[in-house]
């Protein structure tokens, strides 16, 4: 009991000099404009982790810009910026990058972004990195608070108990910071049944200024009728081997992405199934990529692993996929053979990838499909 005291302790003593950090990191760049960059689907932590970094910036009189490159489509992830009134910048081609003195990387390690080059040939800088996904090595920053922890929305309300941000009941703003940072704590904790301390402590302090009603709004958003589709085309061509379920949905259009990781979240739930993989090809004009998402109760699988080891790197050593604890997603530009408009051809390409990546996955646990 005393050893487990102690490492409470000493997470707690490094979560306050992390907030430190941060701190005098913001007060270094008094006056800044800034660029937040999200992953490509932005989805309630990294949504609501911008905002309390916006607000939290704010103190410093640093400008801050939330900006993601493709689209927001889960139901209530755009409940959440609608409700919330939240000031999200889908980026576009001119966009002017210039204008900004660095990059906040939150909720990912620009492994997610189609961002990085437009960055780089503005010379804008990586600054920051805040995330709780497994460690990507792709970007280095000045600053970095990257944790094995339940939600980037934790560490910023960690920030906040810190003395960061001064909430206020009476604020409309902080309000909804509130309520998005438990949104984005229960999210990723499957509705806190995989919440560790952290994010019990957090959400015990977000309930005194939260609003249950707009949270309740936020969650009351239905499926779509393309949702349901895709999860019954993901029931139907699943493939179980070893309590690993394996499913390809053939092509979907960018505003269906979310549908792929809630397919896997409903395969999860069949019985004797311990690990679910949903992929597809996402078509977003003439540009193509695979998509897919993993979803685990086994505490001995590490998707960041896993995916890593099974679809490995690029020419350019980075890695297809990557993760946390239970879930993981991986993305493989289709490249030459993107866009036809014949139906032959779709149709084979589609069974060459997705027998390739069912060939991949049962492989990786020892369970090759019979010929």
């Amino acid at each position: 009991m005393e050893d487990i005291t102690t490492s409470e302790a000493g997470e707690r003593s490094r979560s306050r000099m992390k907030a430190k950090e941060f701190e005098q990191f913001l007060a270094d760049h008094r006056g800044q404009q800034h660029i937040v960059v999200l992953q490509d689907f932005p989805d309630p932590d990294a949504i609501s982790a911008a905002f309390a970094h916006q607000l939290i910036s704010a103190q410093f009189d640093i400008g801050v810009d939330i900006v993601y490159e493709r689209r927001i489509s889960h139901p209530q992830n755009i409940a959440l910026v609608r409700l919330l009134d939240l000031d999200l910048i889908r980026y576009s081609e001119g966009f002017d990058l210039s204008r900004y003195t660095g990059a906040v990387f939150i909720d990912n390690q620009g492994t997610t972004t189609g961002l990085l080059e437009p960055l780089s040939n503005a010379h804008v800088p990586a600054l920051m990195i805040i995330d709780h996904h497994e460690r990507q090595e792709r970007l280095h920053a000045e600053f970095t608070d990257i944790r094995r922890i339940g939600a980037t929305a934790t560490i910023y309300t960690e920030y906040i108990q810190e003395g960061l941000l001064a909430l206020d009941r009476s604020h409309p703003d902080h309000i909804k910071c509130a309520t998005a940072l438990m949104h984005g704590i229960r999210s990723e904790t499957n509705e806190l049944i995989r919440a560790k301390e952290d994010e019990f402590l957090a959400a015990a302090f977000l309930s005194f200024f939260y609003d249950p009603a707009l949270l309740s709004e936020i969650l009351r958003q239905q499926r779509s009728s393309r949702v349901m589709d895709v999860i019954k085309k993901a029931l139907e061509n699943r493939t179980v081997r070893s309590n690993v379920s394996v499913s390809g949905i053939g092509y979907l259009r960018a505003e269906d992405r979310d549908a792929i990781p809630q397919g896997a979240d409903f395969l999860l739930t069949e019985e004797n199934v311990h690990t679910a993989i949903v992929f597809g090809i996402i078509s977003d004009g003439t540009r193509e990529m695979l998509n897919g998402s993993m979803r685990t109760l086994k505490l001995t699988v590490d998707p960041d692993e896993f995916l890593k080891e099974t679809f490995g790197k690029d020419e350019r050593g980075i890695f297809f996929g990557g993760g946390r604890q239970h879930a993981g997603g991986f993305e493989i530009p289709i490249g030459f053979l993107s866009g036809s408009s014949e139906e032959e051809f779709t149709k084979l390409k589609w069974q060459v990838y997705d027998q390739q990546v069912r060939h991949k996955i049962f492989s990786k646990i020892g369970a090759e499909r019979n010929s």
